[in-house]
């Protein structure tokens, strides 16, 4: 009884911040809403040369060392997004014990494929060299993304060309987590896609779903069961099966209850109760990206 009572009242709280979200922007309700205003944050950090070369750094209230880091991604088809809409993903991770990195990376029409996979790259050889400054340990450095940021995350990770640009192997990453993220989507269906992509043009080889070996890091994978903008099965579902026959650890996690937008959404604070996406990152990367299962979470030695 007390479990429904406690699943009821998550509910109603969630319809509530969802009515508050439809009369605002989004985003913006998400970060207003979501604690850790009292987190160390650097904002505006440059990582390159071009205004959107900059990154914002979110650390944990206590002064930490050493800690996993975490470079996450947002989405936006490639054409829109800001990393400060996403400062409650940094502020839910980092009060986990992690120091997070957002960056913004170059946009359609500025910019084409792979130009804005470049950025990523960039952005995750920055802070490789540099996060030691703010509490991170780079040896223990994981790629993240939601949608088309997930897309980012999985071919940095998985296609070491963009990352031995910046003299960086893939190979120095801890793990990949991808939230919705499309991984196979040739042909391009969606008119504001096709652009970016130069469809029909697109070469095979955009596509992070045919850069998978053995050397790809452990990943978690996690979609939603409804999305109706990315097909879960094909992208998540074939990835996953991918990695799993060259041998490569994968933890693959459907939720129902989610949406494609959602599914982000439910790190913030106001929104967990839609979903533990939150939980089960914090399993991966404080397990080491289950190569200590037995471990426990981050959250569990705090």
């Amino acid at each position: 009884m007390t479990t429904l009572k406690t699943t009821l009242l998550g509910l109603a709280a969630a319809g509530i911040v969802l009515g508050a979200l439809a009369a605002c922007s989004p985003l913006g309700a998400l970060n207003a809403l979501s604690p850790g205003k009292s987190l160390r944050t650097s904002a505006g950090v440059p990582y390159g040369a071009s205004p959107r070369h900059k990154l914002d750094i979110y650390t944990p209230e206590q002064s930490v060392a050493n800690a996993p880091v975490i470079v996450f991604f947002m989405g936006g088809n490639w054409v829109k997004g800001e990393r400060g809409d996403y400062a409650f993903v940094g502020r839910a991770l980092a009060a986990r014990g992690y120091v997070v990195v957002i960056p913004d990376y170059r946009l359609y029409p500025e910019v084409t494929y792979p130009d804005f996979l470049d950025d990523s790259a960039g952005a995750v050889a920055w802070t490789a060299r540099e996060i030691s400054r703010f509490g991170g340990d780079p040896s223990r450095l994981y790629v993240m993304g939601h949608s088309a940021g997930a897309y980012n995350a999985a071919m940095v990770a998985l296609d070491p060309r963009y990352l031995a640009k910046f003299g960086m192997r893939a190979s120095a990453l801890r793990g990949l987590i991808g939230l919705a993220g499309p991984y196979d989507f040739l042909p391009i269906h969606n008119p504001t896609t096709k652009p970016v992509f130069d469809f029909p043009n697109t070469p095979p080889a955009s596509q992070p779903i045919h850069h998978v070996s053995k050397a790809a890091p452990p990943a978690l994978l996690i979609a939603a069961n409804d999305d109706d903008l990315v097909n879960a099965r094909r992208n998540t579902g074939a990835l996953a099966n991918k990695l799993r026959a060259k041998g490569v650890t994968v933890q693959e996690v459907y939720f129902d209850g989610v949406s494609h937008t959602t599914l982000v959404a439910s790190l913030a604070a106001p929104l967990r109760s839609l979903a533990p996406t939150l939980d089960v990152i914090d399993t991966f990367v404080g397990s080491d990206a289950g190569r200590n299962p037995g471990s426990g979470t981050a959250a569990a030695a705090r």
